[in-house]
């Protein structure tokens, strides 16, 4: 054999060789890229779980207590500390705890408004608001606790839900404790038809409900839930639901419509909305 035939047998056998070896190099880096969204798909899904988290910290609004706890009208459940909205019977039930100040709870309502209000005006399900004072007790003021009497205020006269849309989407930076003033919870009611009137702002100023938000804040925290917000589907949370399926509008319809299986929507009279 040649000289000249054997080098061209070692530079194929060479060129074989390479090949293989960036072929092997790709797939390392195909399977670092792999690990790596892993693990930042989990620092990411750790960082949010540690916000919900660090807002459970506190003990509420430093205030304690004082006078009777008195409760918005139509308030029900246990102790009269639930806001519902949505029809009586409704054949599923969204639990929903939050605070007006946790940016998280913003994030959700402001996400899983328009999904939540069509659940409730077809009838499928009625959701029950908690009101927490956990940010309050985190970051100091009174925001948390003003903004939820002030809900509750509304909830005096039938406008809950239209205004606690307005405080969402108008929340501000967590460590601004705007919603601690008076004057910022009214000029909100301007939003709502027909809410600013001398009784609701009698009803903020004079912070009529907070007694009784800071009793709702306790039996918060006597349940042992993990941070705010806390949404429950029968009872069921739905951060995540059943293990791999993310939260997502058609997730959150999907899984309303499994449980409502075999069950007759509630009739209702859908609610106006507030832009």
């Amino acid at each position: 054999m040649s000289e000249k035939n054997q080098e061209g047998k070692r530079t194929a056998r060479d060129r074989l060789v390479e090949r293989r070896e960036q072929e092997k190099a790709r797939e390392r880096r195909r399977r670092a890229l792999i690990v790596s969204a892993a693990v930042v798909g989990v620092l990411a899904l750790a960082a949010v779980i540690g916000v919900i988290a660090a807002n459970s910290g506190g003990k509420g609004n430093k205030a304690s207590e004082s006078g009777p706890a008195v409760a918005p009208s139509g308030a029900t459940g246990k102790d009269s500390l639930v806001i519902q909205v949505g029809a009586d019977d409704a054949p599923s039930t969204l639990t929903v705890w939050e605070d007006f100040r946790c940016p998280v709870c913003a994030q959700f309502e402001n996400a899983f408004r328009d999904t939540i209000h069509e659940l409730e005006n077809t009838g499928q399900i009625k959701v029950q608001y908690h009101l927490v004072t956990l940010i309050d007790g985190n970051l100091g003021g009174t925001g948390s606790l003003d903004a939820a009497n002030a809900a509750a205020c509304a909830q005096d006269v039938g406008k809950f839900s239209a205004y606690h849309d307005v405080l969402y989407r108008n929340q501000p930076p967590e460590t601004d404790d705007a919603f601690g003033k008076s004057s910022k919870l009214i000029d909100l009611a301007g939003k709502v038809p027909g809410l600013d009137t001398p009784a609701f702002r009698s009803c903020v100023e004079d912070g009529t409900h907070n007694t009784w938000v800071q009793k709702s804040h306790a039996a918060f925290q006597s349940g042992g839930f993990g941070g705010t917000p806390t949404a429950l589907l029968n009872g069921e949370s739905i951060f995540p639901k059943k293990g791999t399926e993310p939260i997502t509008a058609a997730n959150l319809k999907k899984w309303v419509a499994e449980a409502n299986k075999g069950k007759r929507p509630a009739k209702v009279t859908p609610s106006p909305s507030v832009s």
